[in-house]
């Protein structure tokens, strides 16, 4: 089981564990002062649903992080570090967003009564919970900006740290370094769609959709498609299977549609009502999910064009110090020439 064994790699993991557990403490403390100024036995509606789908998306977003982080001190993946950083980007649109958010379903549900014989505020007018939790809305992304500095300067100082181990493991064929590169941006990019599309397809589920009707139950089965489609994505590279990846790619460009479609229908009658209490941030999460989708066919096609190259037998497996790993784990390529087998890593002294 690996463990950070550097004064950077150590810093990377603390700094992100610290980010996210200041974050969570907030998130709960404000979902629990917004639980208590609601009032209770009133039938749900989107609005008072928004707060508590902010906090398991935030949840959800740092455990996945912490699950990123690890594993790419694990495997020295410098592309993955600074997707990790561009990920805090993310998460500080999104805490920024948060803010307006709450506070306009905050009013909303002052002045939203319930549909019953004794109609009610869902949360009183002279309710202060609004004054309560905005330093802490404010807070936020505050917090998440200044460890993504951090993690910025932690990251340059990892790419150095990593140069060395990863130099160790690639071969010198400049071209076959830009096809292992290409190969590396496209396995980190399809870690990154999972959570940026669970997080749109959670927020569309919980606040949005309010009837089981079809478009509601192919939303719930798109979502173990989806990670379907990621895994085998990876696995069709890993073996250089050009029908597989060509497959792949058409159902990129079906996602794409799905997303541009989506994105539409937010903004135009008839629907564009239903999306009021969230359309900020499933517009951030949309339209951060077609940059990526557009990255990963891009990244696709290089791929494909990189096939039958000599990349497969440098991506199959990989060696570290004396430890050999499996594929699923691969992100370093061994120094490998035409008909000979894997270097040893020992160095000896004449």
């Amino acid at each position: 089981m690996y463990r950070p064994n550097t004064t950077w790699t150590w810093a990377f993991m603390i700094s992100t564990v610290i980010q996210a557990v200041i974050v969570l403490a907030i998130e709960a403390y404000v979902f629990a002062r917004f639980q208590i100024a609601l009032k209770e036995h009133l039938p749900a509606i989107p609005l008072s649903k928004t707060i508590p789908t902010y906090l398991t998306l935030f949840i959800f977003g740092f455990v996945y992080q912490l699950v990123l982080v690890y594993d790419s001190l694990r495997l020295k993946n410098t592309i993955q570090v600074i997707g990790l950083c561009l990920y805090n980007v993310g998460m500080l649109i999104y805490s920024s967003i948060q803010y307006d958010q709450i506070h306009q379903a905050i009013t909303g549900l002052k002045k939203t009564y319930s549909a019953d014989a004794h109609p009610q505020p869902y949360i009183e007018p002279s309710s202060d919970v609004w004054r309560q939790i905005q330093p802490f809305l404010l807070a936020v992304p505050i917090i998440i900006a200044a460890f993504t500095v951090f993690m910025g300067f932690v990251a340059w100082k990892l790419y150095d740290e990593f140069a060395w181990t990863i130099y160790k493991h690639i071969s010198a064929d400049l071209r076959m370094k830009r096809r292992f590169l290409a190969f590396q941006i496209y396995i980190s990019l399809l870690k990154f769609d999972f959570f940026f599309f669970l997080g749109f397809t959670v927020q569309f589920l919980v606040i949005v959709t309010t009837k089981r009707d079809a478009e509601f139950a192919l939303t719930i089965a798109a979502v173990p498609i989806t990670v379907l489609i990621l895994f085998l994505a990876a696995f069709f590279t890993r073996r250089e299977n050009k029908f597989g990846m060509v497959c792949s790619i058409v159902l990129y460009f079906c996602g794409l549609a799905y997303f541009i479609f989506k994105l539409t229908r937010m903004y135009t009658p008839p629907k564009k009502q239903d999306y009021e209490s969230v359309r900020k941030t499933l517009t951030s999460f949309t339209v951060i999910t077609i940059i990526l989708i557009i990255s990963t066919i891009i990244n696709a096609c290089v791929c494909m064009s990189n096939f039958d190259k000599g990349l497969k037998q440098h991506v199959m497996k990989r060696k570290i110090g004396a430890e050999e790993e499996k594929l699923d784990h691969m992100t370093e390529l061994p120094d490998l020439k035409p008909g000979q087998g894997p270097v040893s890593s020992r160095m000896t002294i004449d």
